[in-house]
């Protein structure tokens, strides 16, 4: 959360609720709406660490507000993110943690985590899939479209998973 934050602001300082608005807008219904405490307690940290500055803005008919904006310090931090490549394939893959172990566990049916796991991947799919015929902004197209992606990776690994180890 604290880069799209900083990113967001660098166009223009924001309260809160405005980058949790401009998120939602950005990404669509595809990408999960942030908790906008979550939001506070980043934005609150940024200003701790010097990557953002905030100020209280008095409002006449409503309580004031705090906006935050960049730091030279935070342009910095944004710019190096936005140049360093971000991470491949996850190594420590929790399911496969789960069916590595298992046995030792005391579950000796990994055919039947293999089946869950594979049901649980098909529910996401069709989830996005509904997503998708409803996205109306390329941004939002693309999400989805590297999600279904990532996930029918994932059904075809799981296959690979059962030729090997079962």
């Amino acid at each position: 959360m604290r880069m799209p934050l900083l990113a967001l602001l660098a166009k223009e300082p924001a309260h809160g609720y405005e980058l949790k608005t401009q998120l939602e807008q950005i990404f669509g219904e595809a990408y999960p709406s942030p908790n906008i405490g979550q939001i506070y307690v980043t934005l609150q940290r940024l200003e701790r660490d010097g990557l953002v500055r905030s100020q209280d803005v008095v409002q006449a008919t409503r309580p004031n507000k705090r906006v935050y904006e960049l730091t030279a310090a935070g342009r910095e931090a944004l710019a190096s993110w936005v140049d360093r490549p971000s991470e491949g394939p996850r190594i420590r893959d929790d399911f496969f943690m789960k069916l590595v172990l298992s046995q030792s566990a005391g579950s000796t049916d990994r055919m039947g985590l293999l089946n869950r796991q594979r049901r649980h991947y098909l529910g996401q799919m069709r989830g996005l899939s509904s997503l998708a015929a409803s996205a109306t902004k390329p941004i939002e197209r693309l999400l989805i479209e590297g999600a279904m992606l990532h996930l029918q990776a994932d059904l075809d690994w799981l296959q690979r998973c059962q030729e090997e180890l079962l």
